[in-house]
């Protein structure tokens, strides 16, 4: 592999029932990618479906995967996804829905812990380390009393839809950021007060 390589994780669940749900907004970001760098997404020798290609000529190459497992069940894919490609979590980067962050906000991090999201948790028990970047797309909280575990798994409203290929946008290209500029760059741009 070049030393460029970042294996970039869309987190989501399986399936058409579940392709718009605000869990898979991860997944969602991957498709954008992919459909910038010209890849599509195929069966893999691990559980999940990748796409690879390269940022632009001569720039990093991304691995864009999504596990064929459920969210809750994303370490598995993830740590053999980086065996197979021999990447190391410092080359990890992984895009999931947060629903501690507003709808339409993008941020980013590296390290820290799970915050009660059963995917983070997966992948940092499966790969020993709590210490790969994330892109934290904001889902914003459940209305009123609405249980946080049903309010992921509906889809977006139609408010949200509307601004949902710019939202989906935005996180693709604070992927792009990291990968070519470093961490502390694309925060500086996309933490800054708009």
């Amino acid at each position: 592999m070049p030393d460029n390589t970042w294996l970039v994780v869309g987190l989501g669940n399986p399936g058409a029932q579940y392709a718009g749900n605000r869990h898979n907004v991860g997944q969602m970001v991957l498709d954008e990618l992919a459909s910038r760098i010209g890849a599509t997404f195929k069966t893999h020798k691990t559980p999940s479906r990748v796409a690879e290609g390269f940022v632009r000529p001569g720039g990093p190459k991304l691995v864009l995967a999504k596990p064929n497992t459920y969210m809750n069940t994303s370490g598995g894919p993830v740590s053999a996804l980086l065996k197979f490609y021999s990447l190391g979590t410092d080359r990890l980067l992984v895009v999931h829905d947060e629903l501690d962050i507003p709808f339409d906000t993008i941020r980013l991090k590296a390290g820290g812990g799970h915050g009660g999201h059963n995917g983070l948790r997966d992948i940092q028990k499966a790969t020993g380390s709590p210490d790969f970047t994330r892109v934290r797309v904001g889902i914003g909280r459940p209305p009123g009393r609405q249980d946080p575990a049903d309010y992921v798994l509906k889809d977006f409203a139609g408010a949200e839809r509307q601004s949902l290929p710019m939202l989906l946008s935005d996180a693709a290209d604070a992927v792009e950021a990291v990968v070519e500029q470093g961490l502390v760059a694309a925060q500086q741009k996309f933490h800054a007060p708009s």
